[in-house]
């Protein structure tokens, strides 16, 4: 099982390598992406990081998701950029999962994706989710698009994404492991 996480220059580091971690704990194999054929992705903080693949020499269509971490300018550099547009689309299209959090969402917003779908976003982006019914959740899965609502939100992001993938038990597990509210 794969997931490609699209990196973009200012991206929001927590918003990336949490989910990444729980994903890899649950045995998915999570594969960053520099969308823009970068060696290093700079995150929203300076934090360098070193992608798997650069999108020119990725081929994605293995994946069973896609997920945009979100951060500025992270998430305008994603909805910029034509290869991400492109593989959203093909994924849409597939009926694979899409995952994004954050401003993220803004994406799928303007690609007429959050039509008739529930979302959640950061404040402030609401605006950009053309067509959907916005939530103040911290994540929302509406089909087959799940959406957050910033970096606190990506323990139950990423739990969201294991839950789809391979099961709630399993993702329930992880998180107990991590000690994530273990003594709420």
């Amino acid at each position: 099982m794969k997931v490609y996480v699209m990196l973009a220059t200012g991206f929001e580091i927590t918003e990336a390598m949490l989910p990444i971690d729980i994903l890899k704990r649950a045995g998915i194999e999570a594969i960053t992406v520099s969308v823009e054929n970068l060696d290093v992705v700079a995150a929203s903080n300076g934090t360098r990081v070193l992608p798997d693949l650069k999108m020119s020499d990725a081929n994605l269509s293995d994946g069973e998701m896609i997920f945009l971490p979100g951060g500025m300018p992270g998430s305008k550099n994603l909805d910029e950029n034509p290869a991400v547009i492109n593989a959203v689309s093909a994924y849409n299209e597939a009926g694979k999962w899409l995952v994004a959090v954050c401003a993220a969402p803004l994406v799928f917003g303007h690609m007429g994706l959050l039509n008739g779908q529930k979302a959640t976003c950061y404040p402030g982006f609401e605006d950009e989710l053309h067509g959907a019914d916005h939530q103040q959740q911290t994540v929302v899965r509406s089909g087959k698009i799940i959406t957050g609502c910033g970096p606190g939100a990506c323990f139950a992001l990423g739990r969201e994404m294991v839950a789809a993938l391979v099961s709630e038990e399993a993702a329930d597990k992880i998180l107990s492991q991590m000690m994530f509210n273990v003594y709420a």
